[in-house]
């Protein structure tokens, strides 16, 4: 069984670790200087930014999945756009190798949904790249749908940074 809670400070070395191992097996698609930028986010601690809710997934007692939730109407992605969305951005989901297929993201992203809808929300959205295809299949079987009008590309190097949405 999947459990998320929020974010211990006892958890942080932890995540930073999950975000390491997860995102690793992308480095060999993108431009070294697009690497370098996505690896840079993998270290923050977003759970001291004021309204940002960072959680965990524990199975079994153990913490194998992490997730980032920032709020409507500020900017996730502040070093690469100045778009700020009306609603909840989840960023920064992340899970254990040795966890992948058990349901751990699913859990994470549909807490984040919960979330944002207690808050009084009516969507959330999440900014993704085609290199990262697993999830892209995850977000669209749980209903997120594109939105290219909110697409940016951070760097000259092809890759665009792609917008989904989901209504609740």
């Amino acid at each position: 069984m999947v459990v998320v809670r929020d974010t211990k400070e006892t958890d942080l070395v932890l995540i930073k670790s999950i975000r390491w191992e997860a995102y690793q097996e992308h480095e060999s698609k993108v431009p070294a200087e697009h690497w370098a930028v996505l690896s840079n986010s993998f270290d923050q601690d977003y759970s001291l930014t004021e309204g940002v809710q960072q959680m965990v997934a524990e199975v079994d007692g153990e913490v194998v999945g992490t997730v980032v939730l920032f709020p409507g109407k500020m900017v996730a992605y502040k070093d690469l756009t100045s778009k700020a969305l009306e609603y909840p951005e989840l960023r920064m989901l992340a899970v254990s190798s040795n966890c992948r297929g058990k349901g751990v993201a699913k859990a994470l992203v549909q807490e984040c949904i919960h979330r944002s809808k207690k808050q009084g929300y009516h969507a959330m959205g999440l900014h993704t790249a085609d290199f990262m295809e697993n999830a892209i299949h995850l977000y669209k079987s749980l209903g997120f749908q594109r939105m290219k009008e909110l697409d940016f590309v951070p760097l000259d190097d092809g890759i665009i940074v792609k917008a989904f949405r989901i209504y609740f």
